[in-house]
């Protein structure tokens, strides 16, 4: 299979160096650039990429409002955004808007192609770890009602699948959520995708958000 990659970035340098590094890997191909997110919305209609490399601040629209746009696409791409911040509110709005992840621009060469590959065939890049730590980041900002509309929000799950997306929250594989809760591999993905129907999510990073909303991993168990 191979990965039809648009970066967007509004650095021309940034551009160059992303499209020597990954267009060097076999299984992917550079498809485009952009330097906004108007372009990341129009070459996205025209050269149908797999997946997004975002940055997100850039002149006229950003990274954040063009994540948003491609992510409400039928056959929206994945988007993995571009930052040189760990914790910082953009990224997160970006990962609650359908990001599947985001990669630090120092990262090294090899860990964004891997990133690439990740998000191509379905998994987030981001760690539970570091999840908390941009909802720390912007905890002061953040609805004192989040909690509540989250619980409730899960709380429209059956008993199984709300056990599935905490197990999600943790940052479980399949495998091991399926070893854990005693089921096959395949119905944990039947119950996963029933979660993202269900709740009108995108992708396994905005389960794990919305439970840790919850509050549902400190407790140890959904309720």
């Amino acid at each position: 299979m191979t990965i039809r990659l648009l970066i967007v970035d509004d650095d021309p340098l940034v551009r160059a160096g992303l499209t020597f590094m990954l267009g060097g890997a076999e299984d992917i191909e550079i498809v485009g650039e952009g330097a906004d997110g108007d372009e990341a919305t129009d070459l996205t209609e025209r050269l149908r990429p797999d997946v997004v490399l975002m940055d997100i601040r850039m002149p006229r629209v950003d990274g954040l409002t063009a994540t948003e746009r491609l992510r409400a696409r039928p056959d929206a791409p994945e988007v993995v955004v571009l930052t040189t911040f760990h914790a910082d509110e953009q990224v997160l709005r970006a990962l609650r808007a359908g990001a599947a992840g985001f990669v630090l621009k120092d990262t090294p060469p090899t860990e964004i192609v891997a990133a690439v590959r990740r998000v191509a065939t379905g998994e987030p890049v981001l760690s539970p770890a570091v999840t908390r730590q941009l909802m720390t980041h912007v905890a002061g900002s953040a609805p004192d009602d989040r909690p509540g509309r989250a619980r409730a929000r899960l709380g429209t799950l059956a008993e199984r699948e709300r056990e599935v997306a905490v197990a999600v929250g943790r940052g479980h594989s399949n495998a091991e959520i399926a070893a854990s809760l005693y089921m096959s591999v395949p119905t944990v993905k039947t119950h996963v995708s029933r979660i993202l129907a269900k709740l009108g999510l995108n992708n396994r990073v905005q389960i794990a958000l919305l439970v840790h909303d919850a509050g549902m991993l400190d407790e140890g168990a959904a309720s």
